[in-house]
């Protein structure tokens, strides 16, 4: 009982210690289509897993486009990103943006991905309604994944 609270409270103090951290650096790899690598100036390399969205898995339909579309927006640029916590993984949670662009809301704009509706909760109302908006014009326009007569959200996919 005692190890499990010490447990859940050191997690919960790493995750307040990053809350407002902001990381600047070059786009130096891309996972997927909501997690990159960002170097900074003093050479680390911080894995980034964009907030507010959930982009398609790699082997799921969609997750090459996602990736790629990522890749074609962030790889070998300088980025910011804007950090509100620490997932189980141990990744950043950020908001990263390339030339003042929102990375999500490009990849929600594209049709790939989806607001992460299990967290959108703790977006600031505006990105949730910029989030939803741009989700819902993939919709309706057919772009990217929302070609597919029955898209299959990754958190479900995973689950299978």
């Amino acid at each position: 009982m005692i190890r499990t609270t010490l447990t859940a409270f050191l997690i919960a103090l790493c995750a307040q210690a990053h809350a407002g951290t902001v990381i600047t650096g070059r786009v130096v790899g891309v996972a997927d289509g909501d997690t990159l690598t960002l170097l900074d100036a003093d050479q680390r390399q911080h894995i980034i897993r964009l907030d507010g969205i959930d982009a398609p898995e790699k082997a799921q339909p969609f997750g090459q486009a996602s990736k790629r579309n990522l890749s074609a927006l962030a790889f070998d640029r300088e980025a910011t990103a804007a950090c509100n916590k620490v997932d189980r993984y141990k990744r950043n949670v950020c908001r990263v943006t390339v030339d003042e662009a929102d990375l999500c809301l490009e990849q929600l704009r594209a049709g790939l991905a989806w607001v992460f509706t299990k967290y959108a909760r703790e977006l600031a109302v505006q990105r949730r309604t910029d989030y939803i908006g741009a989700e819902q014009s993939a919709r309706t326009e057919q772009r990217g994944l929302w070609r597919d007569a029955e898209p299959v959200p990754p958190w479900e996919w995973r689950h299978r």
